[in-house]
């Protein structure tokens, strides 16, 4: 990979570790399938803030949802069966989660009742929900990864409409995984975590897509992961297989490489903190919540049409 200005490297630091009284030292079905049988205590995604400065995370091997407050306390909202992952809220109190074992699941969090919200497609199963991300009229876009890949590339990319309609919009990607909005809301990304790259996906007018193309190429062993874009319009990439954050000009150049303590996996990030220019992201082999602080505040995440 060639830049004409390398990219500035800062340093991610620790935040919150997951309480050992919450860490499940044993193996799980999600494990034994996802890490080669390896131990998981935990396995942190879904990062997404409260408007008080909660951050809530998901916990998929044990089908957890943890709620951390602005010291970094952590508090069990639920354990239910299921496996989630991606999470945005549809109201204050509310959280539409992506969970690969069950579909689209909600969260009342004041109770931690968890309930189907859409499971199925004319019938039939997903082959695993991943991420998430609601446009300013309430459009929820999502990806269906699976075990997806290279060798399969039959990931989907869904739109569900505030008055119900499914429309699905990709399905050839190897991998789709997290998502995210520019900001006037006309080009959704999507990482393609196993073919290690971004894809741009215009969104037009007539509610189609076009010329999708692929925006940036990583490496390594595990491609892009969760996304986000600040209010300038650059993408900030999870990288789990480096350990890095990419910070992406519109020309898909990196400007800022965020870098994680050594053996961490970086796979999901949510800005926050007072005026949102505080990114806070998750490792999630190590139940670890790592933070920078940066120069520009992150877009405004927007809820569900209810």
């Amino acid at each position: 990979m060639y830049f004409l200005h390398a990219p500035q490297i800062h340093e991610l630091e620790l935040f919150s570790s997951m309480p050992e009284s919450f860490r499940r030292r044993e193996r799980s079905v999600w494990a034994d399938a996802n890490r080669a049988g390896a131990v998981a205590d935990s396995f942190l995604e879904g990062p997404v803030f409260d408007d008080d400065g909660n951050l809530y995370v998901s916990d998929i091997p044990w089908g957890r949802i943890f709620r951390i407050d602005p010291k970094g306390h952590w508090t069990l909202i639920t354990e239910y069966d299921g496996e989630p992952n991606g999470m945005k809220f549809l109201d204050a109190g509310t959280m539409l989660i992506t969970d690969y074992k069950n579909g689209l699941m909600q969260l009342d969090i004041s109770s931690g009742r968890v309930s189907p919200f859409l499971e199925r497609r004319n019938s039939e199963r997903f082959k695993g929900v991943n991420d998430l991300v609601f446009d300013s009229e309430g459009n929820l876009y999502f990806t269906d990864q699976g075990q997806s890949g290279m060798h399969d590339p039959t990931g989907r990319l869904y739109r569900l409409r505030p008055g119900g309609q499914l429309d699905m919009l990709l399905s050839n990607a190897p991998s789709p995984n997290g998502v995210a909005l520019s900001p006037d809301g006309k080009v959704l990304y999507l990482a393609v975590t196993r073919g290690n790259c971004v894809w741009r996906v215009p969104l037009l007018p007539d509610g189609s897509v076009a010329k999708v193309g692929q925006f940036f190429t990583s490496y390594g062993p595990s491609g892009p992961d969760g996304l986000a874009v600040d209010a300038g319009g650059r993408l900030l990439i999870a990288n789990p297989g480096l350990g890095y954050v990419w910070v992406l000009n519109h020309r898909a150049e990196p400007e800022l490489v965020l870098r994680g303590p050594t053996g961490a996996s970086t796979t999901n990030l949510a800005f926050g903190g007072p005026q949102r220019k505080d990114l806070f992201v998750t490792d999630s082999t190590n139940g670890n919540i790592l933070r920078a602080s940066l120069e520009t505040a992150g877009l405004n995440i927007f809820h569900g049409a209810r």
